[in-house]
């Protein structure tokens, strides 16, 4: 028989990703999805995998349907990807940013607990919870200072994830992710950002691109890969948690440098500095320490920065031109 998985925040980069990898393997495959009025599957549809999945309706913070999601799932894995994932709105609505990225999280281990404590939990972490690096390079030993509500909420996430593995023995293991991005990030986070305005500024459809701190430092890598290293850490004997990063970080100014010179662009003449785009408390570095995954996991990137760069612009041209067509 095929394993059963269940996803939440299955309409967001990763949990595309991490559908068409589970359906490759033969898993059955079902998506936890909050009703939602606009079209939330256009990332499940551009992987090729919308139709592959089985729907399921609910809430993080309603714990009775994801104790109802796990009945019907019958879950042997279950990947908690939904959060409020962008950092900036975390200042915004910090409330809500803790309710869904944190205290959902708890509601998901509950369910498991509740329904199928023998199932397998991944909690995606996130190098956010790091903020103010307390070392050059960091790993699971590191300690954690995040500096956002977004990584405030998410600590409180992984620690929920620790504490169950502990007092209840659920197979519960966390990926502590650096930044990962793909043809399927959104648009409000800073890599899409970019390569999309580089791909409009090409086609002439716009002039110039707003940036704020662009000599921030991040250890980018492609989504694609890293759903792997999810997949990875539930087939292991024992639950942990692990680093998944490339060891390398890069400067927002390389990146652009990257997107806008694959069009044959100088980014110098196309990027406004802009204060609005600051963060309220910066983080400056972040770079990921992956020996764990290696060691234990055999997981290691495949695709360079500069692949993942010109693999999105070139994603956002074939969008925008087929839109002005």
């Amino acid at each position: 028989m095929s394993k059963s998985a269940l996803i939440t925040g299955i309409t967001g980069q990763d949990g595309a990703y991490l559908a068409k990898l589970l359906l490759e393997k033969g898993y059955q495959v079902h998506g936890f999805v909050a009703r939602r009025g606009s079209d939330m599957r256009w990332r499940l549809r551009e992987a090729g995998v919308e139709a592959g999945v089985n729907y399921i309706e609910g809430d993080l913070m309603d714990l009775s349907s994801l104790a109802r999601a796990m009945e019907t799932s019958k879950a042997d894995e279950v990947y908690n990807l939904g959060a409020q994932s962008f950092v900036g709105t975390s200042w915004q609505q910090p409330v809500l940013t803790a309710q869904v990225s944190g205290v959902g999280a708890i509601n998901v281990l509950e369910a498991v607990r509740i329904v199928n404590p023998a199932a397998h939990f991944y909690q995606a972490s996130t190098s956010e919870m790091f903020g103010l690096i307390q070392a050059e390079k960091q790993d699971e030993t590191t300690p954690f200072y995040p500096r956002s509500p977004y990584g405030v909420a998410k600590l409180m996430a992984h620690w929920a994830t620790v504490n169950y593995r502990e007092s209840f023995g659920l197979h519960a293991s966390s990926g502590i992710l650096f930044n990962h991005e793909s043809p399927l990030r959104g648009v409000e986070f800073v890599t899409r950002k970019v390569t999309h305005a580089a791909a409009s500024i090409k086609l002439g459809l716009q002039k110039e691109l707003r940036l704020g701190n662009i000599d921030a430092r991040r250890d980018w890598g492609f989504a694609g890969d890293y759903v792997e290293a999810m997949w990875l850490m539930l087939q292991q004997p024992q639950a942990d948690d692990y680093v998944v990063a490339t060891g390398i970080t890069t400067t927002v100014r390389d990146m652009c440098q990257i997107a806008f010179g694959h069009l044959s662009l100088r980014y110098e003449d196309h990027v406004v500095i802009d204060q609005k785009f600051f963060r309220p408390a910066e983080v400056d570095v972040l770079l990921g320490n992956p020996a764990k995954a290696k060691a234990k996991l055999g997981w290691a990137p495949k695709t360079s920065l500069e692949q993942l760069i010109t693999m999105m612009v070139d994603a956002d041209m074939r969008r925008l031109q087929a839109r002005t067509a």
